[in-house]
């Protein structure tokens, strides 16, 4: 991946359009390195911690999602502090639990240092009970929207899934996603930035609102 992040370090919060930094770790499916996956869409998300309530009933709820996210390009990779070995026993659980099986990737940061990194933390933090932030992060490694959630809140997977379809949308066609897009539905145009678009669109609002089709 091309930009300067190219190493972990402590960092202000990303921004959209900013590199994402590279990291490698070890995860329940195996070693990942997020430079190997530079060809893809990755949501990368973290949650406070295993054996939790809103947690579970995220990573049930994601597991179910999975292969939606896959027909999109995307890899889901999930990270907390706690250890390979906590990762494992909880999947286990949920899948005694519910029969659900958890079979993308979730990331260990005991020494926080990937959250740091990413900005989900202060340097000065000394736990991660914050943290439920969400990275959606573009093939080169280019951060294109992040949400962070409350830990006693859940996140919406459906919402997940629109985000990223409308993020992809966006770069195919080169148009704008307007409020409460829906796959199929009309984008808007960019607006008209010198003043010969501006006069010749037809109608008063033209210049800075005209729906048109997706590609």
């Amino acid at each position: 991946m091309d930009g300067e992040r190219t190493e972990l370090e402590e960092t202000a919060p990303l921004r959209i359009g900013d590199v994402v930094p590279r990291f490698a770790a070890r995860s329940t499916q195996g070693p990942i390195d997020l430079e190997m996956l530079a060809d893809r869409w990755v949501i990368l998300f973290a949650h406070p911690a295993d054996f939790t309530p809103v947690c579970t009933s995220e990573f049930v709820a994601l597991a179910r999602a999975a292969s939606e996210f896959e027909e999109l390009g995307c890899t889901l990779m999930g990270i907390s502090v706690d250890s390979l070995y906590s990762h494992l026993a909880w999947i286990r659980t949920i899948h005694e639990m519910t029969g659900v099986k958890v079979e993308f990737p979730i990331i260990e940061d005991p020494t926080m240092e990937i959250a740091r990194a990413y900005g989900m933390l202060s340097a000065d933090a000394q736990d991660a009970s914050t943290v439920r932030s969400t990275f959606f992060i573009a093939p080169r490694g280019i951060l294109r929207a992040s949400i962070c959630y409350p830990p006693n809140v859940g996140r919406s997977i459906p919402e997940m899934l629109r985000l990223l379809r409308a993020l992809q949308e966006a770069e195919r066609s080169d148009a704008l996603v307007p409020a409460n897009w829906e796959p199929g539905a009309e984008l808007v145009r960019p607006p008209e930035e010198h003043a010969a678009g501006l006069f010749e669109a037809k109608g008063p609002g033209d210049w800075f609102f005209r729906p048109v089709k997706g590609k």
